[in-house]
């Protein structure tokens, strides 16, 4: 009888100790669901905080023009860049004053240059018949005249051309004619003047208007043949004749564009301002005037 009671309560206990771990199976599950569900959107904010935004935009890049100009133009074109880089500040403009023909040469050797302003037709000519200049990137820019002058303390008077043959006028200074435009023109006048030869005693060459400019202005030389543009520039020198025009080559001041040129856009962009009204009122104030 106690035998038969036992087994049925063993068997009830035994029933009891599963539904309890049955019960705690479904607690855990529960628990670690809801662990997981919790962490997710933990997560979701670590990957979004990784350092995957987009970067800061890159500053404007800024570029370097070099411009081979003539040395006569130096002055007006100081000012001009100041303008230009100020209504532009991603541009830097870096010139290399010359004698036109020896730009010319270094263009042709392959020296950096974007563009070329030459006191001579003839110099950029020769660069659009080698090729390293586009004929339709190229234009005439400015005119000048070729004057004489003397230093401002001079006793010696010159009032034309002709005067120059004087006794008691010593050395007499002009660009190379070679290489300078201002002595070719030089040359071109005293040719038609009929002094070309007799003077070559009296001559002293220089390799730029600006030196030729000095050369007057320490007295080095009691002449000099320079553009009215140069003459402007000094307050040691005086105008002391005007070279009659008819006498020598209009004076042309071409511009262009150098096919090799690495920055096309920015090039084009100064070539364009260079004929605007506010470059040519800065070159006008320096004695310059605008080409026919």
């Amino acid at each position: 009888m106690f035998t038969q009671f036992k087994k049925p309560a063993v068997l009830f206990f035994m029933l009891a100790v599963l539904l309890v771990c049955a019960a705690c199976g479904a607690n855990n599950t529960g628990t670690a669901a809801t662990d997981t569900s919790t962490s997710s959107p933990s997560a979701a904010v670590v990957e979004s905080a990784s350092p995957q935004a987009s970067e800061a935009p890159a500053p404007t890049e800024t570029v370097d023009l070099t411009i081979s100009a003539a040395a006569s133009l130096t002055d007006a074109l100081q000012e001009i860049k100041q303008a230009y880089e100020a209504a532009n500040p991603s541009i830097t403009l870096n010139f290399n004053f010359g004698a036109s023909g020896a730009l010319q040469q270094q263009i042709e050797q392959g020296a950096p240059a974007d563009l070329f302003l030459s006191a001579s037709s003839k110099n950029l000519k020769a660069l659009v018949e080698g090729g390293f200049i586009a004929e339709d990137q190229q234009k005439k820019l400015l005119a000048n005249e070729l004057v004489i002058v003397t230093g401002v303390d001079s006793k010696v008077k010159v009032a034309a051309i002709a005067d120059l043959s004087q006794d008691t006028l010593g050395k007499i200074a002009i660009g190379i004619p070679e290489s300078v435009p201002a002595g070719n023109y030089a040359m071109e006048a005293l040719t038609n003047a009929k002094l070309w030869d007799s003077l070559q005693s009296k001559l002293v060459q220089a390799k730029d208007v600006r030196q030729v400019l000095q050369y007057v202005e320490t007295g080095n030389v009691d002449a000099g043949f320079v553009y009215r543009t140069d003459a402007l520039t000094s307050d040691k020198v005086t105008i002391a004749a005007t070279v009659d025009p008819a006498t020598y080559t209009p004076i042309v001041y071409p511009i262009g564009i150098v096919k090799e040129t690495k920055h096309q856009s920015e090039a084009k962009a100064f070539y364009a301002y260079l004929q605007t009204a506010d470059a040519m009122n800065v070159f006008i104030k320096y004695g310059f005037s605008a080409a026919q």
